[in-house]
């Protein structure tokens, strides 16, 4: 039954999602906030997908422009569908090359809340052998027919190198919330890490064996130099995922 509403809440969110919420555009990058259960991009007839959302947009506002151009959006990066966040998409070919550069380059911070869940009568990360500021750093694999990466002890010409930095930020009980830096970009990366390490993100059914729930995993900031400018760009959103803000609320009060 709680699988089942889950499923329920993310297929509203997708048909519901036809405004973009925009945080910064001009004439060559977008700036926008991903919401859980929106997928970045897609090729699955009538399913919603940020790509197709935004081009929408566009084509709303040449329209009352009295613009004819077709649409472009490129996109750079991406967010699995059940995790929310800020994200850049370029708005010409010119600024995608750029940013596509910067992101291969690791010019590009990428930031993220993680929402943990602690082994069953564990209390602290000491408790299971990490540090409350750290780094993971595995090889991973990715099986392309199951949709799923794993960690793997050998390093072959199959497995790339994963590395992130975690900081704890705050703890209620079990859950554990953390701050992390991410440095290379692999397939389902920070699941998977933290899930090999111990601490899978609550709502994680993939990789953590965890009840079925709004995945607690957040890309809360993202800072790249902009591709026309030069100018440094730093964007930041406040998650809406409530169990995240609960625990964020406790730093801010404390």
């Amino acid at each position: 039954m709680q699988r089942k509403s889950l499923y329920q809440d993310i297929r509203k969110i997708r048909e519901d999602m036809t405004q973009p919420e925009i945080i910064y555009e001009d004439e060559a990058i977008l700036v926008c906030h991903k919401p859980a259960g929106v997928a970045t991009q897609t090729k699955r007839l009538g399913q919603k997908d940020m790509e197709s959302i935004l081009k929408n947009y566009i084509v709303g506002k040449k329209r009352v422009e009295g613009s004819t151009q077709p649409p472009y959006i490129g996109v750079v990066h991406r967010l699995d569908q059940p995790v929310e966040g800020v994200m850049v998409y370029a708005k010409t070919p010119q600024a995608a090359a750029k940013l596509t550069a910067q992101i291969k380059n690791r010019f590009v911070g990428k930031h993220y809340y993680a929402l943990v869940q602690l082994p069953e009568g564990k209390h602290s990360m000491e408790e299971i052998g990490l540090t409350e500021k750290g780094v993971l750093e595995n090889e991973i694999v990715f099986d392309a027919k199951k949709n799923i990466s794993s960690i793997t002890s050998q390093k072959t010409k199959n497995t790339k190198h994963a590395l992130l930095n975690y900081e704890v930020v705050a703890q209620k009980g079990q859950k554990v919330l953390l701050d992390i830096t991410l440095h290379t970009g692999r397939h389902h990366q920070i699941r998977v890490q933290l899930a090999y390490a111990g601490i899978p993100i609550v709502g994680d059914v993939k990789y953590g064996n965890c009840p079925a729930e709004q995945l607690g995993l957040c890309s809360y900031r993202i800072t790249f130099t902009h591709p026309i400018t030069g100018r440094k760009m730093d964007y930041k959103i406040m998650p809406e995922n409530e169990k995240i803000r609960m625990l964020l609320e406790t730093v801010k009060s404390a």
